[in-house]
C-alpha cells in the first residue's frame, strides 16, 4: 500500500496564529496532491490544550495555537472532505503513525509526506518513518510543502536527503 501522510494542514498554521504566506501558497497545490493520489491517505492534527503555555513547546513558542476544539485546530476546509483518517498529536512527530501504518494490514510500499512546516512536524514525522521503515521508501514533495521560512524549508530538505528520503 502506498501512503500519503499530509502533515497539519490547519487553519492555524496557514492563516490562524501562526499563518504565513508561504503556507497559504501551498494549499492548492496539497489538494490537488490528495486528491489524485492512488493509494491512502491520513492527515496528522497538532493538537494542544488550555494549558498550552506551562507546556515546554508554550514556553519555546508563546503562541496559542491548534487548541483542542477550536477553528484553528480544524484540518483548512479546502481539505476538510478529503480527511477520513486523522491522527491528533501533541508534539511534533507522531510515534501512532507507524503502528496506525502498520495496523492497516497491508505491507508498507511506499509512503510520501507534505505539509506543515517541513523544518518542524514534517521533518520530525519523516525521520520517525524512516527509523519505523528503514527500506520503505519514504520521500517529502517539497512544491507541497511549506517552512516557517524559506530557508528552513530549503535546510530541513537538505537534513532529509541526507538521510536517504527523497525530495520530489
Amino acid at each position: 500500500m502506498k501512503y500519503l501522510i499530509v502533515v497539519d494542514m490547519q487553519v492555524d498554521f496557514i492563516t490562524g496564529s501562526l499563518g504565513s504566506a508561504l503556507a497559504t501558497a501551498i494549499v492548492p497545490r496539497v489538494v490537488e496532491k490528495v486528491k489524485s493520489f492512488d493509494g491512502k491517505v491520513i492527515f496528522t492534527r497538532d493538537t494542544h490544550f488550555e494549558n498550552y503555555s506551562e507546556t515546554q513547546e508554550g514556553k519555546n513558542l508563546p503562541v496559542p495555537h491548534c487548541i483542542k476544539g477550536t477553528d484553528g485546530w480544524q484540518i483548512c476546509p479546502e481539505l476538510r472532505p478529503y480527511a477520513e483518517t486523522v491522527v491528533d498529536k501533541i508534539t511534533f512527530g507522531s510515534t501512532e503513525l507507524p503502528r496506525l501504518l502498520e495496523g492497516f494490514g497491508d505491507p508498507v510500499d511506499s509512503i510520501e509526506l507534505c505539509g506543515l512546516c517541513t523544518d518542524i512536524c514534517v521533518i520530525s514525522n519523516a525521520m520517525l518513518l524512516k527509523a519505523a521503515f528503514p527500506e520503505v521508501p519514504i520521500a517529502v514533495d517539497s512544491a507541497c510543502s511549506a517552512g516557517v521560512s524559506a530557508e528552513s524549508h530549503d535546510t530541513a530538505l537538505r537534513v532529509m536527503r541526507a538521510v536517504q528520503i527523497d525530495i520530489r
